[in-house]
């Protein structure tokens, strides 16, 4: 399965010239699996709700027309983030595209910082999909922080996580390795790069965007400061072995009747 991650550097509100950047990053690319950052195309750095609407679109907008164009044109499926509107609510969304079809949308359940300012949390469970033999799950950014995101989708089958992500401190990509490692499953984090200073807040975007496997091994990452692409071979069904050793399977070991949550 051919798998990566668009690295952008997008320029705030200018959703057609991040579109443009996007579409010429990948132009001849041919893959099954895209994954592209958090906010791709508005940028992060709000200073208000009343800009976050503005920038905002429901799930049949701009973004999802731009995503099936080029899901069609590398024959991927595309997972990237945008601004969903629902009535007077708005979240940070990711949605996932094959072809001309969306195939499901996920709202950012842990908020970060600021982004509780702007943002509804999440209210819909997390969920996979399952497009040509392979169960997507879906997490955006923060949500990397708590164990309980991926091992939920995990749980629920999960082969790869796609991890769209605006990441500002430096913990993820090395958390990456052991949410995939007690999970045996692959992860495609996709983050951008560059510096947002807008009203009183300045976000210094880390880079290196990361490809990780189920046995916790990097096998792509991206430079911290450049705009990057790359596609990798995987073996999908490798993540479907949830056994250690002989004597040890992830999921079987676990005692759910000792654990209090």
């Amino acid at each position: 399965m051919k798998v990566g991650y668009v690295q952008n550097s997008p320029l705030f509100g200018e959703k057609e010239k991040n579109f443009a950047q996007i579409e010429k990053l990948i132009d001849n690319i041919q893959a099954d699996l895209i994954v592209l950052p958090e906010l791709f195309a508005t940028g992060y750095t709000f200073i208000s709700k009343e800009e976050a609407l503005n920038l905002a679109e429901k799930i049949n907008g701009d973004t999802s027309i731009f995503l099936q164009q080029i899901s069609q044109k590398t024959g991927a499926i595309i997972v990237g983030g945008f601004v969903e509107k629902e009535g007077s609510k708005i979240y940070n969304s990711s949605m996932m595209i094959f072809k001309e079809k969306i195939i499901g949308t996920y709202r950012k359940i842990h908020l970060y910082n600021k982004e509780k300012m702007w943002f509804s949390p999440g209210n819909k469970q997390f969920m996979i999909y399952e497009v040509n033999n392979v169960k997507i799950g879906i997490m955006i950014c923060f949500d990397w922080i708590f164990p309980e995101s991926a091992r939920s989708l995990a749980l629920l089958g999960a082969d790869i996580i796609a991890h769209s992500a605006n990441l500002v401190l430096p913990y993820c990509q090395n958390a990456m390795k052991t949410r995939c490692l007690e999970n045996h499953v692959f992860a495609i984090t996709a983050n951008r790069i560059g510096t947002e200073e807008r009203g009183k807040d300045k976000f210094i975007f880390t880079g290196a965007s990361q490809i990780t496997a189920f046995d916790g091994e990097v096998l792509s990452s991206a430079p911290v400061s450049e705009v990057f692409v790359d596609i990798i071979d995987i073996d999908i069904k490798a993540a479907r072995n949830k056994s250690l050793n002989e004597f040890n399977n992830l999921f079987k070991d676990r005692r759910q009747e000792l654990y209090k949550l």
